[in-house]
Formats: structure tokens, C-alpha cells, sequence
């Protein structure tokens, strides 16, 4: 299977099936980045027809293409319209029926791929085809992509080494980039789209944030910044000069300036200094129903979902008195219909200018004084939250699996990568963004 060779004009008028075979569209196109030093082209995904919308289906979602169709591995597809981006080529509207020297691309052949981390496609042939003269019939030869490679040349190298990183983790893109002098990065920076940009500079220390932005003009800069997480963006702004940073909160939203400016009133090395306002918070009366509801919104970071902060009104910061929290395993084990009020835990408080030593020692778990981990295991390093606000642990682990884990609250690891904590103000006050 991995020599056989299947032609895009033909994928191009397959059906999108779902993982139960049932179509749910057809594909249109196929999207091809440039390899790296030689490597041929590879396909990052397809964009096809579904709902009246022309979307995007990364090839990581496919698990066959057949004769019956392109078939998805679940039964979920992302409706967000298509944008093609710099550095990607489409096969049908971009290589397809171009000229090259006195011949004509009429097709071009995929292969597949494995490795052990992913399946894929690869671009492995070209069919080229000479019209014939005088009624005489075209001809057609079959190359390898490597002796027309400028049919998928991107405009820059770093328009094209963007693209390649569009489908990593940001913490396997973050140890690329780490790898690029500094001329490199930032020209890789200005290819990025904002959203990417930003979840790179969550997984880079702060020194090496500044030197990535400083290249960015002020606009740029703030559509990057608000893209982040407020208590990452803290700590980046209280790395900046102090001009700097003026200049930049004074561009922002002035509702996210706000927030900012509250985090970075905080002392550094305490629970304040730390928090995100990012979390879930409703009344009593709300009932499981919603609160489930809540969690599924695809906008919530898996640590923020995990559970649901219950106060008096107003439910925005600055709420009201602190009630307690529910957390997700409660909410499903709850009829639909209870209330949030008679299922809630109160848990212990902290206050945001606890040292950050006192809030590791007070979420770490008991252990037994005859177990210690592994040496190969690194140390959590925790972060806390109040009803100010939500901090998590990103600590990274020796295993792929748990890289930049965040885990839930009052959670510790099974490899003890991170941990976080379900810090809580005390129950008389009030929560403040």
C-alpha cells in the first residue's frame, strides 16, 4: 500500500465520508506544503464541499482514501470556512493545468506514508502532457516531483517552513524554532498567523518571547499578545521595558488592558502574579444542564473546563461572594436538572499574595516517606488559582504524551509532569478580575 499511487484528479471527485461511510460532502482539492532539503511535498489536508461551506479536513482526520471515498476517523468535521495560507499550494488550483516548458501538468500522484507517529500522503509523481500538432494525439510521460520542483515552490522559505508547522503541537514547534538563529525567527514570526504565534510564545521563556516580538510592529504585536492567555501575556509585559509596555497596553482592548494591568499589580513569585480571570463561573440556582453546556465550549482550555466556580451575583469579575466549585467528574455523575447550589465543594482558600513556595507545598498531594519519584522524572511546577483568576501548570515531560500537559484541578499526573491546583479565596470575600 505504501508504493501505491493515487492520482489527486480522481481524489478530487471523491466523496467525504464519515466514519461510518456515510457521505457528508465531497472533496474539491488537496493541500500540499514543501518538504524540507529535498524531502518531496506533503499533503496537509483537503478542502472539500460540505454544508454549502468549502472547509478545510486535515489529512490527520483521514484514515483511508479508496475508491468509495475520503474516509474520516469520527464522525465530527470542522464548518469553519476555508482560508487559503502562505506557504500552502492547492493541487487543483494551483499546479493542476500549469505550464511547464512546452508541456501541461495533468495530474499529480500521492503516496503514502507512515511513520511512527502519523500516517500520511506524500507527493511522489507528476503527469505531464504534450498537446499533439495537426490532429496528432497528446502524449504523457510520468516524472518524479523532484524534477519540477518549482511547481510547489512557496514564495519565501519561511512562508514555507510556517506552513510545515501549522499541524505540530506548539511545544514540538517551540523546539524547532529554538533551533533557528534569531534573523530566522523572526522572519518565521511575520509568516505565522496570530493564533500560532501566540501559542509558540506560551511555550518559549519570556526573554526569548521579547526578542520574537521586538520585530513586529505595534499592531501586529497587540493581535499576537491578546491572542495569548492573560497570565502568560503578564509575565511577557513585566519582562518588556517599561515604555514598552505603556505602549502596548495602551493599544490593546481596553477591557484586556484592564485585566492585565490587575495581574501585573501583583508581586512576582505570588499566587496573583499567576492567576488567569479565564474561568467558568455561575450562580447556584443554574442547574447541571447548563453547566455541562458551559464545559463543552470548545473555546475553554481543558484545565479551565474541569470545573465550574459557584458565587453569588454578579458572575462576572468582580463577582460575588464565593460559594464553592463543582468540578467536571461531579457534573456527570448529577441529573440534568440539579441545582449547582446543593452539589458544590468548599474547598481550602488561598489568598493572591501567597508566595508561590507555599502554594506549591499547599496543592502538592501527600506522599509516602518511602516514595520518592524517579530521577528521570522532573519536579512539578505548580501554579494556583483563586476566583481572581485560574493558573495552570505546564510542565514538561520526558514522554511525547504528556508535553505541556495541564491537568485538571487538584489533579496530579500519573507521571508527575504537572500538577494545578483548586486554590480558593476565602468564602467572605469577594472575587475580583
Amino acid at each position: 500500500m505504501a508504493n501505491e499511487l493515487i492520482y489527486a484528479f480522481r481524489v478530487m471527485r471523491l466523496p467525504l465520508l464519515d466514519a461510518g461511510g456515510a457521505a457528508i460532502g465531497r472533496v474539491d482539492d488537496v493541500v500540499v506544503v514543501p518538504g524540507r532539503q529535498g524531502s518531496a511535498p506533503r499533503v496537509t489536508g483537503f478542502v472539500a464541499s460540505s454544508q454549502r461551506r468549502r472547509i478545510f479536513v486535515n489529512a490527520n482526520r483521514i484514515s483511508q482514501i479508496d475508491t468509495e471515498g475520503v474516509r474520516l476517523r469520527s464522525w465530527d468535521v470542522d464548518l469553519n470556512p476555508f482560508k487559503p495560507r502562505d506557504g500552502e499550494r492547492l493541487l487543483g488550483a494551483d499546479v493542476i493545468d500549469r505550464s511547464v516548458n512546452a508541456e501541461v501538468v495533468s495530474d499529480v500522484a500521492l503516496r503514502a506514508t507512515e511513520t511512527d507517529r502519523e500516517t500520511g500522503w506524500e507527493v511522489a509523481k507528476v503527469r505531464l502532457t504534450r498537446r499533439g500538432m495537426f490532429g496528432r494525439r497528446a502524449s504523457y510521460r510520468l516524472v518524479d516531483w523532484s524534477e519540477v520542483p518549482g511547481l510547489f515552490a512557496a514564495i519565501t522559505e519561511m512562508a514555507a517552513e510556517a506552513a510545515r508547522l501549522r499541524d505540530m503541537h506548539p511545544s514540538d514547534v517551540a523546539a524547532v524554532v529554538r533551533l533557528l538563529p534569531l534573523h530566522q525567527r523572526q522572519l518565521l514570526a511575520k509568516e505565522m498567523d496570530d493564533d500560532r504565534l501566540a501559542d509558540l510564545l506560551e511555550e518559549l521563556p519570556e526573554s526569548e518571547q521579547l526578542a520574537l516580538v521586538s520585530s513586529l510592529d505595534i499592531d501586529r504585536m497587540v493581535d499576537v499578545l491578546e491572542e495569548m492567555e492573560f497570565d502568560d501575556l503578564a509575565d511577557l509585559l513585566a519582562e518588556m521595558p517599561a515604555q514598552q509596555r505603556t505602549t502596548v497596553l495602551e493599544a490593546m482592548d481596553d477591557e484586556d488592558a484592564d485585566v492585565v494591568r490587575q495581574l501585573l499589580s501583583y508581586s512576582r513569585g505570588t499566587a496573583g502574579s499567576l492567576m488567569t480571570p479565564e474561568i467558568i463561573i455561575m450562580g447556584p440556582t443554574a442547574t447541571v444542564a447548563e453547566a455541562l453546556a458551559q464545559v463543552r465550549d470548545p473555546e475553554w482550555l481543558v484545565s479551565i473546563a474541569a470545573q465550574v466556580f459557584i458565587t453569588q451575583a454578579p458572575f462576572k469579575s468582580p463577582t460575588g461572594r464565593y460559594l464553592g466549585v463543582v468540578h467536571l467528574q461531579r457534573l456527570l455523575r448529577e441529573p440534568p436538572s440539579t441545582e449547582l447550589g446543593r452539589i458544590l465543594v468548599k474547598e481550602p482558600t488561598i489568598t493572591p499574595d501567597t508566595p508561590e513556595r507555599e502554594v506549591a507545598e499547599f496543592i502538592a498531594p501527600p506522599r509516602s516517606s518511602s516514595w520518592a519519584p524517579p530521577p528521570r522524572w522532573p519536579r512539578p511546577s505548580p501554579r494556583c488559582a483563586t476566583p481572581h483568576g485560574w493558573c495552570r501548570s505546564r510542565h514538561r515531560c520526558s514522554s511525547p504524551k504528556h508535553r505541556s500537559s495541564r491537568q485538571p484541578a487538584g489533579t496530579w499526573a500519573s507521571c508527575t509532569c504537572s500538577a494545578s491546583c483548586a486554590s480558593r479565596r476565602a468564602p467572605n470575600s469577594d472575587a475580583s478580575s
